[in-house]
């Protein structure tokens, strides 16, 4: 068996209500399949914590249109920090993320009539999207894209990608090609910022070759990754001075198979696991192997090698995935049933 990365498991926001954050995406972009919910310590995480096992609570959701889902994170026993500064387009760390979109007028206007902030006109160049800033202060870009796993009476589906400042265009390219697979470069080009005074930035696109995939990957489907490096001024680092759980973007996780292999890899390539926890995790409803890596700019790379996902666990009914063959993807059926865990009203 060789390493597999089977596509974007996740995106981590840190928040002050998980509540409050998860009710507003499953009312309004469909993330309403809440996988899990659990309230733990995390006692791996220390060396981005300031050495202290905070407690949280986390809520994992899904679109079952196809994309990654969200991790919601909050503190349970501190009041998470917002960045010192505004979060400035390029900053260093993830400025925004992705979610896949099949009707982005349709989608836009919606967003309007809900008087979102920072909503901006769409974009009809390379890959057509639009911004706008949830009411929570995080950046959100919608983007064209058709893939579907499951037919949903929604214009959107789940997380595509993000949108990810860099300070070295070239070593940032390196290693998510090399430790991710994102080797398909989409568009490369320097442009400048609308207004005077800002400069260039050079904007590259990215997406995995996905030659292989297994488990989720169905349900996950292709991303792309769009890496931002300001050429005229010096970008600040969004989490500088700020813990893993703070306000933001604290994480891109992939769902990945061949965990021991890419430990390997990563540390030859100099990129070595910060956090392991070695045979598993237990999230409640959930297990499975996580590690973290950090990219060039020192971007938090979740990796997950699940184990046990909940069918129905009201009946004991879980889905084992120890065991399974990693290079074939888990029957559409099986991974439909997911629904069940459809939340039809706010928690």
């Amino acid at each position: 068996m060789v390493e597999i990365i089977n596509g974007i498991q996740q995106i981590g926001i840190g928040v002050c209500d998980v509540k409050e954050v998860f009710n507003w995406y499953r009312k309004h972009l469909g993330f309403d399949i809440l996988l899990f919910e659990d309230e733990a310590v995390a006692s791996l995480m220390t060396q981005y914590t300031n050495d202290k096992a905070e407690r949280r609570e986390a809520y994992f959701a899904l679109n079952m249109i196809g994309g990654g889902g969200l991790e919601i994170w909050q503190f349970k026993d501190r009041q998470p920090r917002a960045p010192r500064v505004p979060i400035e387009f390029g900053d260093l760390g993830i400025y925004a993320m992705k979610i896949r979109c099949n009707n982005l007028t349709e989608i836009h206007s919606y967003l309007r009539g809900l008087k979102v902030s920072d909503l901006s006109d769409i974009n009809q160049s390379f890959c057509p999207n639009f911004y706008f800033t949830d009411p929570f202060g995080n950046r959100v870009q919608m983007v064209e894209d058709h893939y579907v796993f499951c037919k949903q009476p929604s214009n959107n589906g789940g997380v595509l990608g993000a949108v990810i400042g860099v300070c070295d265009m070239e070593r940032s390219l390196e290693f998510y090609g090399t430790m991710l697979d994102y080797s398909i470069i989409e568009y490369d080009n320097i442009e400048a910022f609308k207004g005077a005074g800002k400069g260039r930035f050079r904007r590259v696109v990215i997406k995995q070759e996905r030659k292989q995939f297994g488990g989720f990957g169905d349900l996950l489907g292709p991303s792309q990754l769009e890496l931002i490096q300001v050429l005229d001024s010096t970008p600040n680092k969004i989490f500088e001075n700020r813990l893993w759980g703070d306000l933001g973007y604290i994480h891109l996780c992939f769902d990945v198979s061949g965990m021991c292999f890419i430990r390997d890899k990563a540390k030859k390539n100099n990129y070595a696991f910060t956090v392991d926890s070695a045979n598993s995790f237990d999230m409640g409803d959930a297990a499975g192997h996580f590690s973290y890596m950090e990219d060039p700019d020192g971007t938090l790379i979740e990796l997950v090698e699940t184990h046990k996902v909940p069918i129905l666990k009201s009946l004991g009914l879980y889905l084992n995935l120890k065991n399974r063959n990693p290079h074939k993807t888990l029957p559409k059926w099986l991974v439909k049933s997911l629904s069940l865990h459809r939340v039809k009203k706010d928690r």
